[in-house]
């Protein structure tokens, strides 16, 4: 991906520079597409696991923790050339989505109590709201420090995730806490 779109990448190039043969490639991975998805999320997840960040569905400043990881994870894969990547955006944000999702997933259904939604549907819908705050904020030109944008953000998605049940009401304070 360094010296290549995605789209001119071949599964054999990525099994001739991974020196890994075709058959245990697709053992992994469906197509090129699913390999991407999952580096993506990976390092998502990394950098979670880094900052010792867990989302138990109760606290605020955990869900602040993670806008601010998505702040930085969004700046970290764009730096360099970035206009080469544009052809990647959607996988990209695919693949965000789908990593804050699973990170929230597990504290929403752990303190679940709405018989109107489901922990799937809140979950999908705060990792959406997430990933699309901050990819507004990381294009918005001369944005702010992630870490001011992360209350605005909190205050956004805090009522999707209260739908789940008992999250912390002072969003304020846990915010200020997070940072």
């Amino acid at each position: 991906m360094q010296t290549k779109n995605l789209d001119e990448i071949s599964v054999q190039d990525i099994t001739d520079a991974a020196t890994v043969n075709r058959a245990t490639f697709y053992d992994h991975y469906n197509d090129k597409f699913a390999l991407h998805e999952a580096m993506v999320a990976g390092g998502f997840h990394k950098l979670l696991h880094e900052r010792n960040v867990l989302f138990d569905g109760t606290c605020p400043s955990a869900a602040s923790a993670i806008i601010l990881a998505a702040c930085d994870y969004l700046t970290q894969i764009h730096t360099g050339d970035c206009t080469r990547h544009n052809a990647f955006e959607p996988l990209m944000e695919s693949a965000m989505v789908a990593a804050i999702r699973r990170v929230l997933i597990e504290g929403v259904r752990d303190h679940h109590a709405s018989p109107a939604l489901s922990p799937e549907m809140i979950a999908t819908t705060a990792a959406w709201a997430i990933y699309g705050a901050v990819k507004q904020w990381f294009y918005t030109p001369d944005h702010p420090p992630a870490e001011e944008a992360v209350h605005a953000i909190l205050r956004l998605i805090a009522p999707i995730l209260q739908a789940a049940g008992p999250l912390e009401p002072h969003i304020e304070a846990a915010t200020a806490h997070a940072l």
